[in-house]
């Protein structure tokens, strides 16, 4: 893949949104960024020019424009953490030098009042981004903010690991590391805090939610790792991308790797799209907003993937599609040969299941009512004690 590869067209039956304000958002998100001092001067400059801004305001096209610009700051603080430290920075290499680094701004996160990195622009950031999500968001939804912050910081020691010994991960390896060092998982409390609810544990905890949330970062890493790969293999640091690990470990030719990824993130399209008609059915209307923000995710993500500088590396133009199709290159219902989430499709596909474990919903209050959900027609494999089906395609 040494001269890059063609990106085709990828499957999106989301249509676009963005809010209105999004110019104004981003030109809110570029002050934030040069009045905390993000990243160096080089790294700041080029995160302003990626127009982060406007891809949180196309994840919350009708939110509420505070909570974008929240997100779209955390965005950026993200790039600044994760391109200033881990990629492009020396502690990348340096996975026992990268953790206590991270460990100090995850106390940041929890405490912001410690008296520590008093002078560390990426904790002042941190500490202004803690304000505002309290000031949004629920005590729980903050809790939920850290606990994902804290897996993601996980997620690029295991990287740091990698990069310091030159090694690639095999498939499955790599996909668990995926579904969280895209910081996916750290934007899914702000997509409750954009619409003023909270999701209630006996929906947001459940298998099948869990399971829709995990597919969606799956469709938005792959995707992203598509993108992506003209950047990162012309860079002279280590990268990891799925196409990369399709070629080292299945031997496979740029053409045929980039067509299985392609593949890979069809079939768990549909499979997303199946769980999410079945958990609207029957969901909450809190958890219909839920599943409708995260879909507004995913097809943020491909819109800003295929649209930022980021990506399109003007100075050395990537191949990347200007358009979506409207059908799946695999619409496949057996499951991906990947264990670590094979089980979506036993889920999904296995039948019907009455005695399937549903927690009963709590009373209503006045800022989060519910309604009460019925037991989901869905099989969940740890509830019923049953194991996953291994029979993958």
């Amino acid at each position: 893949m040494e001269h890059g590869v063609l990106v085709p067209p990828v499957y999106s039956p989301i249509p676009p949104a963005i809010h209105p304000r999004h110019a104004l958002i981003d030109q809110q998100t570029a002050a934030w960024a040069q009045d905390f001092g993000i990243g160096s001067p080089e790294l700041r400059e080029k995160l302003i020019g990626h127009d982060i801004g406007t891809f949180a305001a196309r994840i919350l096209p009708d939110g509420n424009e505070e909570v974008i610009s929240l997100l779209a700051d955390f965005v950026l603080w993200l790039f600044g953490v994760d391109d200033g430290h881990c990629e492009e920075g020396e502690l990348g290499a340096d996975p026992g030098a990268l953790v206590p680094v991270l460990s100090r701004l995850l106390r940041i996160a929890q405490n912001p009042e410690a008296d520590m990195l008093t002078d560390d622009a990426l904790a002042a950031g941190l500490r202004d981004l803690h304000r505002r999500m309290r000031r949004h968001g629920t005590p729980g939804q903050v809790a939920r903010w850290v606990d994902a912050l804290r897996e993601y910081f996980l997620s690029v020691v295991w990287e740091a690991s990698h990069r310091s010994k030159g090694t690639v991960p095999d498939l499955n390896d790599y996909t668990l590391m995926r579904l969280y060092d895209g910081a996916t998982s750290v934007v899914m409390p702000l997509l409750e805090m954009g619409h003023g609810y909270e999701l209630q544990p006996h929906e947001r905890d459940s298998t099948a939610v869990r399971a829709a949330a995990e597919m969606a970062y799956f469709i938005i890493t792959w995707d992203n790792d598509l993108f992506s790969y003209h950047k990162e293999s012309r860079s002279p640091q280590y990268y990891l991308n799925v196409l990369r690990v399709l070629e080292h470990h299945h031997g496979m030719t740029p053409a045929r790797a980039l067509d299985t990824a392609v593949a890979q993130r069809d079939r768990v399209m549909c499979l997303f799209l199946r769980l999410r008609e079945r958990l609207s059915a029957t969901g909450s209307p809190q958890l219909r907003q839920y599943l409708a923000s995260v879909t507004s995710f995913i097809r943020a993500a491909q819109d800003w993937g295929i649209s930022s500088r980021r990506y399109t590396t003007p100075d050395d133009p990537a191949e990347l599609p200007t358009t979506f199709r409207d059908t799946p290159t695999d619409d496949s219902t057996e499951p991906l040969a990947i264990p670590a989430i094979a089980w979506w499709w036993e889920l999904v596909h296995g039948g019907t299941d009455e005695s399937a474990h549903t927690a009963p919903a709590p009373a209503a209050d006045d800022r989060n009512g519910t309604l009460d959900v019925p037991h989901l027609p869905l099989r969940d494999p740890v509830a019923t004690g049953q194991t996953p089906h291994r029979s993958y395609a």
